[in-house]
């Protein structure tokens, strides 16, 4: 079989290299090289099933599940080979960001907790968690690659925006191997499902968005969320605009109109039949006899 590919240079400057690796129909001899810049850290976001992982310079192997990565600081040029088995699909994001670059974004020099993460990174203690498994990739990390790969803009632009989503990257990978010091197991789907819609219920999300940021079927997502939680996912978030629109409502300088668009409602008249059927009163009346 052919192999077809969609590959190459996304992004690159004087700090930072992105680049999409996607093999469609990999034969069994197929292995795709990733190349590691001298003094540089790689964010590395699996995006397929069963992805095998061989560093040579340091004898290394991993077996990724699909949505899973690692971040790993590479102090010399090295070469790691990657490559599916059955003939699966071979997609992968990759991020280099050179050190100076993360020196300064950090400056260690400003006090412990700073050097103390900078030295965690270039140990590589940021590859696994418990057990020695990859970490899984987050929700909110799944959106941020997706907006990676689908920003257009050249120029300036894309350069800060970017930069930008990298940062916020690195922020939630800190995070979550935080929460991971603490916690013997890691957080189930549920968990993870109602934190990303207690951040984002303003916006216009529904469960098969979640379910595809997630790689995971949506009829297992609606399952476990209302196996933990006892209701379903867009009752829930149905249930927490209506309690920030009941809390804006009192406030008479701002207009219902803005009130539905800041609790996720495009059109005004959704927003009023949403709230009556919560409440048994239209917005407008309840303001009325505050």
């Amino acid at each position: 079989m052919r192999n077809l590919s969609k590959n190459g240079l996304l992004f690159r400057s004087e700090d930072i290299k992105i680049i999409m690796q996607e093999d469609l129909c990999p034969d069994q001899s197929f292995k795709s090289h990733m190349l590691e810049g001298k003094s540089s850290f790689n964010l590395l976001f699996i995006l397929s099933p069963n992805v095998n992982l061989e560093a040579h310079d340091c004898g290394t192997k991993f077996l990724f599940k699909k949505n899973q990565y690692i971040l790993h600081y590479s102090p010399e040029e090295s070469t790691a080979e990657l490559w599916t088995e059955n003939q699966e699909t071979l997609k992968y994001l990759q991020i280099e960001i050179n050190y100076q670059y993360i020196f300064n974004l950090i400056n260690p020099k400003l006090n412990r907790e700073n050097a103390e993460i900078l030295e965690s990174m270039v140990r590589n203690n940021f590859i696994f968690l418990h057990k020695e498994t990859p970490p899984d990739m987050t929700v909110e990390m799944h959106m941020i690659v997706k907006e990676i790969l689908g920003y257009s803009k050249k120029g300036i632009m894309q350069k800060l925006f970017l930069e930008a989503k990298i940062i916020k990257l690195l922020i939630l990978i800190f995070e979550q191997f935080n929460e991971k010091d603490n916690q013997e197991v890691i957080p189930k789907t549920p968990e993870m499902i109602k934190k990303f819609i207690d951040e984002n219920y303003h916006r216009n999300i529904k469960a098969e968005e979640i379910a595809r940021l997630m790689g995971v079927n949506q009829n297992i997502i609606r399952k476990e969320f209302k196996a933990q939680y006892h209701t379903t996912i867009s009752n829930y978030i149905s249930d927490l605009r209506m309690l920030k629109a009941k809390k804006l409502i009192t406030d008479k300088e701002i207009m219902i109109k803005e009130i539905a668009i800041e609790c996720g409602y495009e059109y005004l008249q959704n927003f009023t039949r949403a709230f009556k059927k919560k409440f048994g009163i239209s917005p407008e009346n309840l303001r009325n006899n505050k």
